[in-house]
């Protein structure tokens, strides 16, 4: 029984090229949330970066890739391994971060603009799942991981819907009862809960079957 415990812990060590393809991943989500706050402040030069850092705190695409910056740069720096129930949670949260834009909220873009919603919809999510499908610790996860994982979107949810409730403003219609009504936010939650969970159990089971 000790060995399967060594090894375990052995396993949290980073390879070199993990830890080389976590790095990639870390300065491609930095590179894309410089680029939108840049894109942001020369689309509005007068307003200070305080307030344009505030407004861009209020979108899932930014808080989320916001966590995976943190969570691969702390995995490249401490050159060790997250834990694999937080991993695979943040997976599922980046991937329907760019499957949700691209299904309702693409719109055509030029410039800098273009280039960051590039990184953040598309480049980090993908990179992110195959960082994950590579590398992530996967023999712990199970049906309960993908009902813990639905914790993140629903923090969010409650932010939102605070901050909308505060100043007025909404960063997505789904979210906004002023454009759907109240019935319309509980009902659109209700979709991306489950969207989420499914997608959670989907990363399970693929999971499984790398385990095999």
């Amino acid at each position: 029984m000790a060995q399967p415990a060594a090894m375990e812990f052995r396993s949290r060590s980073l390879s070199p090229l993990a830890r080389s393809l976590a790095a990639l991943a870390a300065l491609a989500a930095a590179g894309a949330l410089i680029l939108e706050i840049v894109d942001s402040v020369l689309a509005d030069p007068d307003q200070a970066l305080v307030a344009i850092l505030w407004r861009h705190a209020r979108y899932f695409t930014i808080l989320t890739n916001a966590l995976v910056f943190v969570t691969f740069a702390g995995m490249t720096l401490s050159r060790r391994m997250a834990w694999g129930g937080w991993l695979g949670g943040m997976t599922t949260w980046i991937a329907i971060t760019g499957l949700v834009y691209h299904v309702l909220l693409a719109r055509p873009l030029t410039g800098l603009a273009f280039w960051a919603d590039l990184g953040l919809h598309s480049v980090v999510p993908v990179l992110t799942l195959l960082w994950w499908l590579a590398f992530a610790p996967k023999a712990r996860l199970s049906p309960g991981s993908a009902l813990t994982w639905l914790a993140w979107p629903l923090i969010y949810i409650l932010y939102v819907l605070a901050r909308g409730h505060a100043d007025g403003k909404y960063p997505y219609f789904f979210l906004d009862p002023m454009d759907v009504g109240w019935d319309g936010v509980t009902i659109w939650s209700g979709i991306i809960g489950l969207a989420f969970f499914v997608a959670g159990l989907v990363l399970v089971a693929i999971a499984r079957m790398l385990r095999r």
